[in-house]
């Protein structure tokens, strides 16, 4: 994605030398017109951004907070302010009330999430009310691991979705996935190849189903 012309890629592997495997893990390294960027998240609502220019630092924090609105406070290595917004508002919901919008579980990743997840309150996911219940818009992994882990509520923060999501909680309804506790864990290999021919199909065909669930 770009924003003022600049080129920001979000690197979804867990192997790159040009980045610490802490934010490797925590999907928070980017590059900017090439060169290595890193958001790392140090708790609940702060992280830190490091890379070589300051001055696109406020359109890579837009770029990551598109993918965790909770992390508000962000500071560089210095420990200097960069930017700050105004707290979300966190709500509590059951595991059970909660209508994934995927199918299957990447195992490399999960490993990798359960190198900084560390208690109940390290997950926070987005989520989309509907029907008195809540579709799960990102965070499928951290979801997972809830399950393993015997957890019964996580916290979340109220978002809205385009049109886009409804192909892919239909489809998991058909496939019987209701819960988080019914998504399927793959092989990172599995994963790639099942996950993304079924997402290349929904975007291809522009499905736009509308509300089902």
């Amino acid at each position: 994605m770009s924003s003022d012309n600049r080129d920001i890629v979000r690197i979804d592997s867990y192997d790159d030398t040009s980045f610490s495997q802490t934010v490797l893990n925590q999907h928070g390294a980017y590059l900017i017109d090439g060169e290595p960027y890193e958001v790392e998240i140090i708790d609940n609502i702060t992280a830190i951004v490091r890379g070589k220019d300051a001055s696109v630092y406020v359109d890579l924090i837009e770029e990551f907070r598109f993918n965790a609105p909770h992390i508000t406070r962000y500071i560089d290595s210095d420990n200097n302010p960069v930017s700050e917004f105004e707290q979300e508002q966190l709500v509590e919901i059951k595991l059970s009330n909660i209508q994934p919008s995927q199918f299957f579980i990447d195992e490399t990743k999960l490993e990798a999430v359960k190198t900084f997840v560390h208690d109940k309150s390290d997950i926070v996911i987005q989520a989309k009310p509907c029907n008195n219940r809540y579709i799960s818009l990102d965070g499928h992994t951290r979801l997972y691991l809830a399950v393993e882990r015997g957890y019964e509520t996580v916290k979340a923060v109220i978002s809205e979705s385009d049109e886009w999501v409804w192909p892919f909680v239909n489809e998991a309804v058909k496939r019987g996935i209701k819960t988080p506790k019914d998504m399927q864990l793959l092989t990172h290999e599995q994963y790639e190849i099942q996950w993304n021919q079924y997402c290349d199909s929904v975007f291809l065909k522009d499905n736009k189903t509308g509300e089902v669930f």
